[in-house]
């Protein structure tokens, strides 16, 4: 996968919409990484949430970027559309 397709999420550790992302890509075999964002303290966590507002300015979870694709919370739909599965 290149960059172009990277899947990155910002999540919450305590979010089922979060979980369920998560979910849905792991069982479609498609590689991701995540941030918990709850779980980030101090500059770590205002340097992501800086971040995740310029892509998402209401700040909700989960965040999804792929590639140069926003998605705004787990939309099942979506998310195939954006993967092409």
């Amino acid at each position: 996968m290149n960059d172009n397709n990277k899947v990155m999420l910002y999540t919450l550790s305590t979010c089922s919409h979060c979980k369920d992302a998560k979910k849905f890509l792991n069982d479609c075999r498609v590689e991701f990484e995540f941030t918990d964002v709850d779980l980030l303290r101090g500059q770590e966590r205002e340097n992501i949430i800086e971040k995740i507002m310029a892509l998402n300015p209401m700040l909700t979870f989960p965040t999804i970027v792929i590639g140069e694709h926003v998605i705004v919370g787990f939309i099942e739909r979506e998310l195939k559309e954006v993967l092409g599965l």
